[in-house]
């Protein structure tokens, strides 16, 4: 398979100054600013190939979105290198933007007054596209995202799960090899989620488009993801299947205890990895080895005063939080 996106100890900082409160210092300021680099993205390196849909997730700030703008040649990064579909993204050539499309959940390119076909037909003279193969991309994706009954309505009359789809016609009305997704599904409910998610895994199979995914709905991620990056304080910390990262924590399981009166972390201990422990010592959940996890309850109904117990599955969700957590 062809190499569409491959970065080389991809990095990115920022310069920032900080600003003491008060007239006095806010005047000093004017003149005198103390600057301190922060490192949003550090030493990345990636290879993804043609047709790939890929979750990339992380904590808000983890560098993420930085990722995602250097890749689309909207940074440029401060020191590595980076060729996403044989170009240089920050030179901007007129081949590499009309081969990659951008949809960020909270930012909309439709024209608010507007309905989504002028947006569209405005996408059709920018991206070039004939007449025929205008009208051939809107059928198609208008009875996949089912939208034609709201392509001539304003777009500030249609539901946040309308306009979604609709940034999504817009975005790929010219057919890019390449689709960035940042949070596709935020602020959109149950019915809406799992439509956009049904729309994105067809089209990737229809098409072989390669698709990044950002999002911290980790349904987004597990249904439509095989291959997950996750990133955290800007450094690369898990590329993979999301086959085995999830066999690696099923390896485990939860045992969640409430207890009858107080118990000490110390007495706990022995029985596993403590996960969650409340404030009162009333409540805990461990993380126990799969193989032993009923003797290990067993032990413990015998020597602690539990008097409610729940063995469970370590979710995606989870994995997630407890890789952030241990970092």
């Amino acid at each position: 398979m062809e190499t569409i996106i491959q970065t080389s100890h991809l990095s990115k900082s920022f310069q920032q100054y900080k600003k003491p409160a008060g007239i006095k210092e806010s005047f000093k300021s004017l003149f005198h600013r103390k600057y301190f680099s922060v490192d949003a993205v550090k030493d990345i390196n990636l290879e993804i190939k043609d047709g790939e849909f890929v979750g990339f997730i992380g904590p808000n700030g983890a560098g993420k979105t930085t990722t995602l703008k250097m890749l689309a040649g909207l940074l440029y990064p401060s020191g590595g290198d980076i060729q996403v579909m044989g170009k240089t993204p920050f030179k901007r050539e007129h081949s590499f933007l009309k081969d990659y499309a951008l949809v960020m959940g909270q930012k909309s390119q439709l024209m608010w007054d507007l309905p989504p076909i002028e947006t569209l037909e405005l996408n059709k003279e920018i991206y070039e596209i004939s007449d025929k193969k205008y009208q051939e991309n809107l059928n198609v994706l208008s009875d996949l995202l089912k939208i034609k009954d709201v392509l001539e309505i304003p777009v500030r009359k249609l539901s946040l799960g309308q306009r979604m789809k609709c940034e999504l016609a817009t975005a790929l009305i010219h057919q890019p090899k390449l689709l960035f997704l940042d949070e596709p599904t935020i602020g959109l409910d149950v019915v809406a989620q799992k439509n956009i998610r049904n729309f994105l895994k067809k089209y990737n199979e229809i098409n072989h488009t390669t698709i990044i995914l950002t999002s911290h709905y980790m349904d987004d991620v597990s249904q439509l993801c095989n291959r997950i990056v996750i990133i955290s304080h800007g450094s690369l910390i898990y590329d993979g299947s999301l086959k085995n990262l999830t066999e690696k924590y099923l390896a485990q399981k939860f045992l969640k205890f409430i207890f009858k009166e107080k118990v000490l972390k110390k007495d706990l201990s022995q029985f596993g990895k403590i996960e969650k422990y409340s404030e009162d010592g009333l409540s805990v959940t461990l993380i126990v080895d799969r193989k032993n996890h009923l003797d290990i309850a067993a032990k413990a109904l015998k020597s602690l005063p539990i008097d409610d117990l729940d063995i469970a599955e370590i979710s995606l969700e989870e994995i997630i939080r407890h890789i952030f957590t241990s970092q």
